[in-house]
């Protein structure tokens, strides 16, 4: 096992995840409702490009890190999994872009495939929207060195992040030749 990278700090550690993760909430909750009329010179729809190569870069490494701590390689399970979040970072920035400057796109499909994708999705955002405060508990975990503890979180984080990531990759291909 790797030593501490931080200071063990739990109450500071719980107001930071909390306050960021309530943050997080409520900015896509709002800027989902916002859309800023601007001209660009580039289709908008890149992003959600953008973001599902994101997403399929997170479920990747998702299953580097699985594998790289099965194997017992803690250091590249650290460094493959601080990378997972920084891209889901750079993801919610894209989709914020994305949601800012693009029309809300109806999905066409009809029959069973519609009620598919609408599973999909209703799924993808529901959990989408609580896993962050236990990706950072899990991490937080591991940076302090509990082991037990991390290990217990991310035997819950891990399966809904993942699923998370792939639903995201979904969802794009199933509602991109909707965009406008």
């Amino acid at each position: 096992m790797l030593p501490a990278s931080l200071q063990k700090n739990d109450k500071r550690a719980n107001v930071l995840i909390i306050l960021f993760s309530i943050i997080v909430f409520v900015a896509v909750v709002f800027l989902s409702r916002v859309k800023l009329d601007v001209e660009l010179p580039f289709d908008v729809h890149v992003f959600a490009k953008i973001n599902a190569l994101i997403n399929s870069a997170v479920s990747f490494l998702l299953l580097v890190g699985l594998l790289a701590v099965k194997r017992s390689n803690y250091a590249l399970h650290k460094k493959v999994m601080l990378s997972a979040m920084v891209l889901s970072f750079l993801f919610l920035v894209s989709y914020i872009c994305h949601h800012l400057l693009s029309d809300s796109t109806t999905f066409g499909g009809t029959g069973t495939i519609k009620y598919v994708y609408y599973f999909i999705l209703i799924t993808h955002i529901l959990l989408a929207a609580i896993i962050l405060p236990f990706i950072l508990y899990t991490s937080y975990r591991a940076l302090i060195a509990e082991w037990p503890q991390h290990t217990k979180l991310a035997r819950i984080t891990w399966p809904i992040w993942f699923y998370v990531s792939v639903t995201g990759v979904v969802v794009y291909w199933m509602i991109s030749p909707y965009y406008a």
